[in-house]
């Protein structure tokens, strides 16, 4: 089997093609075997697909919660995997470098560390703090035989502060604190995205979004990975949604033409 030291140093190379990495991102271990019986050559988890599998919202999940479920999706795939560890439960640099020291210890080939605080009050961290906890995770990720992928986030336009100035100026202080890979969610204009691939020196991941620019599109403004955060985990509730819509209220089952799909789909990509 391939070892950890290599499925991260894979992942680190595949920032570097031609065209973007397609990372879709699985909640359980079920969707992990799904995707890679697709053709996806990597993963990341979702931290808000994981929270809708047990009926929470994203960020009531804890630590444990999160590492567990990602060494069950590492378990279940030959991929490599990238783990959303939020912003590292916890405010203290300390506390950053700890949760990237047992997300190492789940197999992981990559993690993210973002720059929201969790709190109401004041959503973000001051760049300076940041960039420290920033460095505090990159000490660890990198320091052992595995280069553990770190991708540096910058949360600004999820919590209504569009300024692209200051984005930019936060993920270039994240590069310099030793992330891998850059990203900034939210962000759907692709003179934008442009601008802020031209602005950095590390391989940028973009979310997708409805209405943003399209895969080649993005692949033109040179960016390197492309997500799509909860939104498959959400996808398949919305199907499940509307079975059980018509069942409560119709009374009819034209829902079972579509888990028929599902069925042979399972079948074929779950072999054990």
């Amino acid at each position: 089997m391939e070892s950890q030291h290599a499925k991260a140093a894979r992942f680190l190379a595949s920032h570097r093609q031609r065209t973007p990495l397609l990372v879709p991102n699985p909640w359980d271990q079920g969707s992990a075997r799904l995707f890679e019986w697709l053709g996806f050559a990597a993963l990341a988890t979702t931290s808000s697909g994981l929270a809708t599998t047990r009926g929470r919202r994203d960020g009531s999940m804890g630590r444990d919660e999160i590492l567990a479920n990602a060494a069950g999706i590492v378990e279940a795939t030959t991929l490599p995997v990238s783990a959303d560890l939020e912003h590292g439960f916890g405010d203290d640099p300390a506390d950053v470098a700890e949760t990237v020291r047992l997300a190492l210890g789940c197999g992981l080939a990559g993690c993210s560390i973002e720059d929201s605080s969790g709190r109401s009050d004041s959503p973000l961290y001051g760049m300076a703090v940041a960039a420290e906890r920033l460095a505090a995770a990159a000490e660890v990720a990198h320091a052992g035989p595995v280069h553990l992928v770190l991708t540096g986030r910058a949360e600004n336009h999820l919590h209504g502060v569009l300024d692209l100035g200051d984005t930019i100026t936060r993920l270039q202080a994240y590069q310099e604190a030793g992330a891998d890979v850059l990203y900034a969610p939210g962000l759907t204009d692709i003179g934008d995205i442009r601008r802020l691939v031209d602005s950095v020196d590390r391989p940028v991941n973009v979310l997708a979004r409805p209405g943003g620019p399209t895969v080649g599109e993005l692949a033109d403004a040179g960016v390197a990975r492309i997500s799509v955060g909860g939104a498959l985990c959400f996808a398949a509730l919305g199907s499940v949604a509307r079975a059980a819509t018509e069942l409560l209220h119709e009374g009819t089952f034209g829902f079972w033409d579509e888990s028929a799909l599902g069925r042979e789909v399972a079948l074929a990509a779950f072999v054990e």
